[in-house]
């Protein structure tokens, strides 16, 4: 992760970087250059293609648990084409996180409960409280494996970055 994507220092840390760009192009001239690009032989990225939404999946060969995804919404706003991304784990894996974050939290909150209780009416209170202090732990683990993850597919996400910028380099920014 030696550079951001789009040099945005903030990207450097998010888990799913973001991109928003301005086009003076028709939307759907950029939409028909994706489809374009992503039909050549000599293109290697699985992908869909609803309305004004394109998802790219890296190659499937290459594929592995960490592999990103880029998703591309391309819409008009006002006299400009808006191309807007996101680049990141795939839903499954992005979902199967966030289920993990909440059930920490709960957690986090059940046993927090539980504690105050049991010390307010002076009983035992050992195991809550060491799993007050373990669900934060947790919880900072798992934003750091997410990181590691994202450490793992970044070279595939400098691929799809690349890809984008690729098809977009011949748009007129507005």
């Amino acid at each position: 992760m030696k550079e951001p994507i789009h040099q945005d220092e903030l990207n450097r840390i998010l888990l799913k970087p973001r991109f928003k760009l301005r086009y003076s192009d028709p939307k759907q001239e950029i939409i028909e250059q994706f489809r374009i690009n992503l039909a050549q032989e000599t293109c290697p990225f699985p992908s869909k293609i609803v309305d004004h939404h394109i998802v790219i999946d890296v190659p499937e060969g290459t594929e592995h648990f960490w592999s990103p995804q880029l998703h591309v919404e391309v819409e008009e706003e006002g006299e400009a084409t808006v191309v807007k991304g996101i680049l990141g784990p795939k839903p499954k894996i992005w979902t199967l996180f966030i289920f993990f974050h909440f059930a920490v939290a709960v957690t986090f909150f059940v046993f927090f409960v539980i504690f105050y209780s049991r010390w307010s009416l002076g009983h035992d209170y050992t195991l809550s409280m060491t799993m007050c202090i373990l669900m934060p732990v947790l919880w900072v683990a798992l934003y750091f494996a997410g990181q590691l993850g994202k450490k793992f597919g970044y070279d595939q996400m400098q691929d799809l970055h690349r890809f984008l910028t690729d098809t977009l380099k011949d748009k007129k920014p507005a």
